[in-house]
């Protein structure tokens, strides 16, 4: 061969070799999830927990983004919802179609996620919820690729119907036939969905309704519940609301002297200690909560030995974006324990078992998920009940838990199995709402 021929070859070659590189390394750049992250950081949601979820979700994809999921770059791409279901929905088709996420994640409020679930299912894209509680968004949907590994709302309605109950004589001194319970809530999906569970376990219990009523979230004025709750006396008042709407209803109640012996509340407004404090002051103290357990609160000896320092991590990186917070809230241990099952669990295996991250793959990770009690940040473990089931989507392991705030503190106390302390129950004589 000739040598000017020869250096040719040479020459081509190293282009062919230098070309597969290039071609390689693109590829490698290209192993990438988009994920398209909704929550309301305007708005009444915002300051009702939604921001709080936010905040939760994003430490753990910033950790993600940092180390990558097997060979795979993590980029999140933010959407404000601003407290409006129809914005929700846009905003999610506009991710899914002009921003070319791989997937939605997050969503707090229920009354965004039951329109949102329907329209990203019928695109057939792929929908990770770490919140919203409503059974309707599952109920009899047979939804494919949708997964909420969050408890639902009918268990907070029943759990907290159980945790009275159960106290009704020890520390009411009636027994529940005797018990006179009101139940009120915000009238969207997931204050209906908390009500019913109520409205179930209250006819498990055997208690005397005495009033049942639901109303606007966004109302200015609700005064006339409060007049009506006066009327009825309810021993027990369960509520389902968000904020502000629960400082209003209670500012209100104080200033018509409406007295009870328990309030019990259900997530959301409830879960976010700080604003509670900063629209009733004291009387903020003694109130009980529904939620997922606080990851700071749960029992972290029958915990994943892993999952101890994440759980730190994320208290960290949380006191450096709001320091001082005398409790860390529910929700910013929800936001991020449910996303952390998502970036650890189900995402390793589409990418290794499935082959990529497109929505079959995701869907099909999701439905070999099988994380045992004490598995997860939140206590519970996760499993989703599959197709051709009525709750198709639901994780059928996970449970909330009741809480207690008492002088700046929250504590567990139901059920008994996870409790940190007794309940205190009635309302101490001397408070402000207290029938002693």
């Amino acid at each position: 061969m000739r040598p000017r021929m020869a250096a040719r070859l040479v020459r081509g070659l190293l282009i062919a070799i230098a070309a597969m590189g290039l071609t390689v390394s693109a590829q490698a750049q290209d192993k990438k999830i988009k994920i398209g992250v909704i929550f309301d950081l305007t708005g009444p949601l915002a300051g009702g927990g939604s921001e709080l979820e936010y905040l939760g979700t994003k430490i753990i994809l910033d950790h993600f983004s940092k180390t990558g999921v097997e060979g795979y770059k993590v980029e999140a791409v933010y959407a404000d919802a601003q407290s409006k279901p129809d914005i929700a929905i846009n905003e999610s088709v506009r991710l899914l179609e002009q921003e070319k996420v791989d997937m939605v994640l997050g969503f707090f409020s229920s009354a965004q996620c039951v329109p949102v679930a329907a329209r990203v299912e019928q695109l057939k894209k792929f929908m990770w919820m770490t919140t919203c509680i409503s059974s309707a968004v599952f109920a009899d949907k047979n939804y494919k690729y949708v997964f909420r590994p969050q408890a639902s709302g009918d268990q907070f309605g029943a759990m907290t119907m159980d945790f009275i109950a159960q106290n009704a004589q020890s520390k009411l001194g009636k027994e529940p036939k005797d018990l006179r319970v009101a139940i009120i809530h915000e009238d969207g999906s997931y204050g209906v969905d908390v009500s019913k569970g109520n409205e179930a376990g209250a006819k498990k219990a055997g208690f005397n309704v005495v009033m049942k009523e639901g109303y606007s979230a966004t109302a200015p004025d609700l005064s006339a519940l409060v007049t009506k709750l006066k009327r009825a006396k309810p021993d027990v008042i369960f509520h389902t609301g968000y904020n502000p709407d629960i400082t209003l209803l209670l500012r209100q109640a104080r200033e018509q002297g409406l007295k009870f012996a328990a309030l019990v509340g259900h997530g959301a407004g409830y879960g976010v200690y700080e604003k509670l404090k900063e629209g009733m002051g004291a009387d903020a103290s003694f109130i009980f909560n529904t939620d997922p357990i606080s990851i700071w609160l749960a029992n972290q000896k029958t915990m994943n030995p892993k999952l101890a320092p994440v759980i730190k991590m994320v208290g960290e990186e949380f006191d450096k974006i709001k320091p001082g917070v005398a409790i860390r809230s529910a929700h910013v241990g929800i936001g991020a324990s449910n996303t952390y099952v998502f970036m650890d669990d189900v995402l390793p295996r589409a990418i290794k078992k499935y082959g990529g991250v497109d929505p079959e793959a995701l869907r099909k990770a999701s439905l070999d998920t099988d994380i045992p009690e004490g598995g997860t940040m939140l206590g519970f473990g996760v499993k989703f009940y599959g197709e051709g089931t009525p709750m198709a989507g639901q994780n059928e392991r996970s449970f909330p838990v009741v809480i207690q705030y008492i002088d700046d503190k929250s504590s567990v106390v139901w059920p008994k199995s996870q409790a940190q302390r007794e309940a205190v129950l009635p309302l101490p004589k001397g408070t402000t709402y207290s029938n002693q």
